[in-house]
């Protein structure tokens, strides 16, 4: 399991999470929610080890690290284990899409056109674009890019912030099934998303936070009947703007 535990973090003197606690089970979905702002991505990269909190402890199955760290302990990053793909790509522009797609496993000295290459760029149509640079591609071919790059390290965590963003129905289709087949397969994924249907469709759990805070989670019906107020707002005004 990957465990957040009483995460405070702050930036400025302003404080981004107040006390949050979340986790994220092997073999099942857990679809982020709330407004701009509320803390989402921050929380994220602490639970990818890219921020360190000012206060709780992050836990990945049996290896806990309670924060603050004492001067002495080092953190080895838990990468590929915990995988995170952000809304900002990070791919190389000198490089290919395929070769960002591969670049992990160049370095790690792995096979950089395994089977999962082809079947992955078969499953979300990419053979047509990918020896394109990124700014040859769309925002929506860029990031299957990223998914596939990160589906290529073989993480028991993947961790996505609006990984749907700027797909079409059909591609959000695609990665649904295939989030929900890699679940099956044992990875534990959480996922930041606007996208309602999509949350209701793919998660076992939906984690509603806002202004730092988790206020409700559950199942999928807390989005057809949710018991805080301020989250049937949300719901409401994403309603009416899609």
């Amino acid at each position: 399991m990957l465990k957040a535990d009483n995460i405070t973090k702050s930036f400025d003197q302003t404080k981004i999470l107040h006390g949050v606690s979340l986790s994220v089970e092997k073999g099942k979905i857990c679809a982020l929610i709330g407004p701009s702002g509320s803390g989402k991505t921050t929380l994220l990269k602490i639970l990818a080890f890219l921020e360190q909190p000012d206060s709780g402890s992050v836990s990945i199955d049996d290896l806990t690290y309670q924060f603050p760290l004492p001067n002495s302990q080092k953190i080895q990053p838990p990468w590929p284990k915990v995988t995170v793909v952000f809304q900002q790509l990070f791919l190389w522009p000198h490089l290919t899409l395929l070769q960002n797609m591969t670049l992990p496993l160049t370095t790690r000295g792995l096979d950089n056109s395994p089977p999962r290459l082809k079947e992955l760029m078969d499953l979300f149509a990419m053979n047509d674009f990918v020896y394109r640079y990124p700014n040859q591609a769309s925002l929506g071919q860029r990031q299957r890019a990223a998914l596939v790059r990160a589906l290529l390290l073989e993480p028991e965590y993947l961790l996505l912030d609006e990984i749907t963003s700027s797909l079409d129905i059909e591609q959000t289709a695609i990665i649904l099934s295939q989030l929900k087949k890699l679940s099956g397969q044992g990875i534990g994924i959480l996922t930041i998303t606007h996208l309602l249907q999509f949350a209701h469709d793919a998660a076992d759990k939906v984690i509603f936070m806002t202004s730092g805070e988790i206020l409700e989670e559950g199942g999928a019906n807390i989005l057809t009947n949710p018991k805080h107020e301020r989250l049937s707002q949300f719901l409401s005004v994403l309603k009416t703007v899609s």
